[in-house]
């Protein structure tokens, strides 16, 4: 057990190795591999597979529920409006400059800095599940929902994301259908055919109108988007067929495959989703971790953002250093004092619990 100082110190020198490393998602086995590297020098046993690592505490108790303690190591491609190199983690005016410096290199970081903390001490009330992961900006399958069943029983999460260490007790999930009417082709001149466009309208002022029975307490209702439509080949055809695409916007309300169900059960047209993967989530406000969060004056809201907490089948919340305003833009940054302030709140809040 380090102190804060130790830990900050530890962290961001760890942060700059990794921010020099090109780390693209599918890209990241050199970040793996320091990660891999570092946590063995503090004798921690990690696993591995692909480019996920992950230990557990070393007094793991079976009987014993565990926190998952999660952040991803890859990045987006720098976009074309740097100025600086995107790999050179320079620290200027307090900030420290980089590629994946705050989204989400300053939460990793910081985490890992936490697990450490805790790495050693016995009789603690939960254990402890570090899980640094790939390909969270893509959703991509081989990242931690690759590796979640090699987890175990987990009690729940904390996923590191930027979010000024306030507490995003709720995120919305999404799912893109893809709809189809059918018709039946014929001459416009003549009264021929079903017209799949007319058919396809009823559904979509069906998407455009309806109210689910239950609303989140966090987002208010299930947001429903018609975006594209396609149908005829040419003008004086009646389209058979009718495609439009549908973005859903599900909230904690409701999982995905109810939301699903309800609107097969009211649409004519064929319904077929391209993912259920991306899950709302949200945890209690009244969980005694967001409790001892609230006790810091630190805010609840909900995310309007997905990451890897949709994947997530347990009560989760997405906290940590750094501004979401700050992803994914050029010479994106994180301030130093942050990662120190990140690491000193996580353990505040988790020391009222474990």
């Amino acid at each position: 057990m380090a102190d804060i100082s130790a830990l900050s110190q530890l962290a961001l020198q760890l942060l700059q190795q990794l921010i020099s490393i090109q780390s693209f998602s599918k890209e990241e086995d050199r970040t793996a591999d320091l990660i891999d590297q570092v946590l063995q020098q503090h004798g921690v046993k990690t696993h591995r597979k692909l480019n996920n690592i992950w230990a557990w505490n070393r007094h793991f108790d079976a009987s014993k529920p565990t926190i998952l303690l999660n952040s991803h190591h890859d990045t987006v491609k720098p976009n074309s409006g740097y100025t600086r190199d995107p790999y050179d983690a320079k620290i200027e005016d307090g900030k420290l400059y980089g590629l994946g410096s705050n989204d989400a290199g300053g939460c990793l970081v910081s985490l890992i800095a936490v697990f450490l903390h805790y790495y050693d001490q016995e009789n603690l009330k939960y254990n402890f599940c570090l899980a640094t992961t790939a390909e969270e900006e893509i959703s991509g399958v081989n990242g931690l929902e690759l590796i979640i069943p090699d987890l175990g029983e987990l009690s729940f999460g904390i996923v590191g994301e930027p979010t000024l260490m306030d507490l995003a007790i709720a995120e919305r999930g999404l799912m893109v259908l893809d709809c189809t009417a059918y018709g039946k082709a014929g001459h416009a001149a003549r009264e021929e055919g079903e017209n799949a466009i007319y058919k396809a309208l009823a559904d979509i002022e069906w998407f455009r109108n309806f109210k689910f029975p239950k609303e989140s307490e966090v987002f208010g209702p299930i947001k429903m988007s018609v975006t594209i439509i396609n149908a005829g080949s040419q003008h004086n055809v009646v389209p058979a067929t009718c495609t439009f695409t549908v973005d859903v916007r599900v909230t904690d309300a409701y999982k995905n495959e109810e939301v699903l169900e309800i609107i097969r059960q009211h649409v004519n047209c064929e319904v077929k989703p391209r993912s259920i993967r991306l899950k709302p989530s949200s945890i209690d406000k009244n969980h005694p971790f967001v409790q001892a969060g609230v006790s810091l004056g630190r805010k609840t809201y909900g995310s309007p953002t997905t990451s890897d907490q949709s994947l997530l089948d347990i009560s989760s919340i997405k906290i940590g250093p750094g501004d979401s305003a700050r992803s994914h833009m050029a010479d994106e940054f994180i301030y130093v004092d942050e990662i120190g302030q990140g690491i000193d709140l996580y353990i505040q809040m988790l020391s009222k619990i474990v």
